[in-house]
């Protein structure tokens, strides 16, 4: 715990000396100075709702706990990207327990069931997860050995595809009426599959969503807004296990660092925060998917997208 500032107390009588000597007291209060354990459990769920909700909007979680993390933890940009691929411990949990059947169905397969659907899913699995981390973890690497990355383009380019997402599942709707149905899983072809693994490997560089991206490639797909987001999720599950082992094996003293500015009852609550708010997201996004409103909720998800990135334009990040 870090030693309180030794100030000096003014006289009784001298009202301005006791203003200044309030402030002072104050502001090293939310610095940490004083009862630091409060401010990093403070610091904690506030990373934590961050990890839980940028990480299923196309705003990209790393991104924002890059940014919130560098201001509250005083992290270094190499740090603070790996504490934001470290934060997805909390959202990875969320969705093992959301996506438990789907789970129990790639586990089945492996035991040998000759299920064509489950089997499927397997394939899916593993074709997108292969293709990721070939993608995914030399972009890591780069990532990581760089001071900084302009973050604002790719969340642009992220936005104006779901507004176009949101044309275009208004579109496939019309085409449902002519008998030109979207696609589900069972429809998916290894060349969608390995398009879904490429820009999930392309998600790993700071400013890209990998909910966002991956999403808004099934719906270019002509894939069901609900399935796509379905989907999305669980490859997701097996990208962030992946980037967790990278993590820890590739930069494990970022790792300490970040860890050591948090504490480990801090990172515990960050994680529990994330995954509570993530069950409730994770629910309502494919909830809504699966209706007519799903145009509405991609064209206010690339907005959130377009705003986000100018903003970091604008401060230069």
């Amino acid at each position: 715990m870090d030693r309180a500032p030794d100030f000096k107390k003014p006289c009784e009588n001298d009202l301005i000396a006791k203003s200044l000597y309030v402030y002072q007291v104050f502001f090293s209060f939310l610095s940490g100075s004083i009862m630091s354990p409060l401010i990093q459990w403070l610091y904690a769920i506030i990373l934590g709702i961050i990890q839980g909700v940028s990480e299923w909007l196309p705003i990209s979680s790393k991104t924002q706990i890059i940014v919130a993390s560098t201001y509250l933890l005083k992290l270094t940009f190499q740090q603070a990207y790996t504490f934001g691929l470290f934060m997805e411990i909390g959202t990875l949990t969320a969705a093992i327990i959301y996506f438990r059947k789907e789970l129990l169905e790639l586990v089945q397969v492996l035991l040998g069931s000759k299920d064509k659907t489950k089997r499927k899913l397997l394939a899916y699995v593993v074709v997108v997860t292969i293709i990721t981390g070939a993608i995914g973890a030399p972009l890591y690497l780069i990532a990581d050995s760089i001071t900084g990355i302009a973050v604002g383009i790719p969340m642009l380019i992220i936005g104006f595809v779901l507004l176009a997402d949101a044309a275009l599942i208004r579109y496939s709707k019309k085409r449902q009426k002519q008998g030109i149905t979207p696609k589900k899983l069972e429809n998916l072809t290894l060349k969608d599959y390995l398009l879904v693994g490429i820009t999930q490997g392309i998600s790993a560089l700071p400013g890209i969503s990998r909910s966002g991206i991956t999403t808004s490639t099934m719906l270019l797909l002509n894939v069901e807004p609900d399935e796509a987001f379905r989907l999305s999720f669980i490859a997701g599950i097996f990208a962030s296990l992946a980037a967790f082992g990278l993590t820890l094996i590739a930069t494990e003293p970022n790792v300490s660092a970040s860890i050591a500015k948090i504490g480990l009852t801090g990172l515990a609550i960050a994680i529990i925060t994330s995954t509570i708010i993530s069950l409730f997201l994770i629910d309502f996004l494919i909830k809504v998917a699966g209706k007519q409103k799903i145009i509405y909720l991609t064209a206010a998800l690339g907005t959130i997208a377009i705003a986000s990135g100018m903003l970091y334009l604008a401060l230069g990040i």
